[in-house]
């Protein structure tokens, strides 16, 4: 493996988990710059943008969390 792929994997898991709280399947690395991520053979760059969307989802989520508590907080404010 390495240091690339390492990283990637170690990012990818990282942030799949913050998601989806569970760990993904069949993380390996392959050569020349390519992984396994969840069955799916993708190049190390594939497995970069993909972890990025996945932080992504993750902060909208908790986002959208934050404005629920907000709006609540004003909503009971108010009564």
């Amino acid at each position: 493996m390495d240091i690339s792929s390492e990283k990637a994997l170690l990012r990818y898991s990282e942030a799949y988990q913050l998601l989806y709280n569970r760990k993904p399947k069949d993380l390996r690395t392959l050569e020349n710059g390519w992984v396994i991520v969840n069955g799916a053979r993708m190049r190390v760059m594939e497995l970069e943008y993909l972890t990025a969307q996945l932080q992504t989802e993750y902060r909208q989520g908790l986002e959208q969390r934050r404005s629920v508590v907000q709006r609540l907080l004003k909503f009971f404010k108010a009564s």
